[in-house]
């Protein structure tokens, strides 16, 4: 399946990870009546896969657009030339905008990707599960989530999974906090007979940064450029 999708990236902000979401609040503020930059539809939240994500990976700065978004944020890329973030307005004027098709659905092959970003895999119900399972069950576990949410992000975008999804995994956990609550994230690899975009988010919160993949350095040359300083 060929997506429309775009990747503009800010070089010169320098912000953190954590201020991804202000980024969020600050576009979603300024698009408020377009509901594919927030996924809000009068203050009820929309269910389905964020067409508009926004990252902060490596002090840089990135808003993905995929299908309907692709558009609109290659217009952001190209309008906008301020930011204001923590009542502190900063001039954008160090960004690159990739627009192309890409590929998405199951693979013959394995393809490797890493998370750049904490991936947010369990909610209150299931971290209680999670944490009273053996090393090995919980490997299992995670495995069954990670391709709960391809398949999730799979319908949401129309795509029909008809081959079985294979995934390895090597994960570690990490503490974070999101809203003020400490939470269990994840960092690390993982393999799977699915070609998912880079940048694009897996699990909770991703429309906020997290969750981001991109596929292992040593198999992605483009991605080596993109990431150049």
């Amino acid at each position: 399946m060929k997506l429309n999708y775009t990747i503009l990236k800010i070089e010169n902000l320098n912000l953190n990870q954590r201020q991804a979401q202000k980024v969020r609040g600050y576009f979603a503020n300024k698009y408020s009546d377009n509901v594919i930059m927030h996924n809000h539809d009068d203050n009820k939240f929309i269910y389905s896969y964020p067409k508009v994500q926004y990252k902060v990976i490596g002090n840089k700065t990135i808003i993905c657009g995929i299908l309907e978004g692709a558009d609109i944020v290659a217009s952001i890329g190209i309008k906008e030339d301020k930011i204001n973030i923590d009542g502190k307005s900063m001039d954008i004027y160090q960004k690159n905008i990739v627009k192309e098709e890409v590929e998405f659905g199951v693979t013959k092959d394995y393809i490797e990707y890493e998370f750049a970003t904490p991936w947010l895999s369990l909610n209150q119900n299931n971290f209680t599960k999670y944490k009273n399972m053996n090393e090995m069950e919980r490997e299992e576990f995670l495995k069954k989530i990670l391709i709960g949410n391809i398949l999730s992000i799979s319908k949401s975008l129309g795509y029909t999974v008809d081959k079985q999804v294979y995934v390895w995994i090597n994960l570690k956990e990490v503490d974070i906090k999101l809203k003020n609550i400490k939470m269990k994230g994840f960092k690390g690899s993982f393999k799977v007979n699915f070609d998912i975009p880079d940048y694009w988010g897996l699990g909770k919160s991703v429309s906020k940064g997290y969750g981001s993949i991109k596929r292992a350095v040593h198999q992605n040359k483009d991605l080596r450029k993109l990431l150049k300083a």
